[in-house]
C-alpha cells in the first residue's frame, strides 16, 4: 500500500479499516490487534498491516468465526498451517449446517401455519396462536 497508509492515527486507521475506533480498541484488548508503542509526547500510529489485519478479522466474523477462533486463525497466518485452518473452518461449517437444518425446520412449520391460518379465516381459533400456546 502507499506511504499514506503507514502513518495513520487511530481515527484514520479505523476509517481505512471500515470500523469505528471502539472496535480497534476492543480488538487490541482481545489480543487480535497489537497496540503500537506511543512515542513520548506523541500519538500511536498504525500502518497498512494493521488495516489488513482488521479486515481479516471482519471477514472471519462475517463467516461466523468467534473472536477466539479468529485469534487462532491469526496465529496460523504464516501459510504453513492450512490443515489446522481447515479444521477450524470444518467446525464452523458443521455449525452452519446445523443452523440451516434448524432454519429449514422453522420455515416448514411457519409455512404450514400460515397456510392453515389463511384457510382458517373467520373461525374461532387461529392456528398460529394455537401452535404457540402448545395446542
Amino acid at each position: 500500500m502507499n506511504g499514506a497508509l503507514e502513518n495513520l492515527t487511530i481515527g484514520t486507521f479505523a476509517k481505512a479499516a471500515g470500523v469505528n475506533v471502539e472496535t480497534i480498541r476492543f480488538y487490541q484488548h482481545k489480543g487480535l490487534l497489537p497496540t503500537p508503542e506511543k512515542p513520548p509526547g506523541g500519538i500511536r500510529r498504525y500502518g497498512s498491516a494493521a488495516v489488513a489485519r482488521v479486515k481479516f478479522v471482519k471477514s472471519a466474523q462475517r463467516l461466523g468465526f468467534s473472536l477466539d477462533e479468529i485469534g487462532q486463525l491469526l496465529m496460523l497466518d504464516d501459510g504453513t498451517h492450512c490443515s489446522e485452518a481447515a479444521e477450524l473452518a470444518t467446525q464452523r461449517l458443521g455449525d452452519v449446517r446445523a443452523r440451516l437444518a434448524d432454519l429449514n425446520r422453522i420455515e416448514s412449520v411457519l409455512s404450514k401455519l400460515v397456510t392453515e391460518c389463511h384457510a382458517h379465516q373467520g373461525k374461532v381459533s387461529c392456528p398460529v396462536i394455537a401452535a404457540l400456546r402448545g395446542c
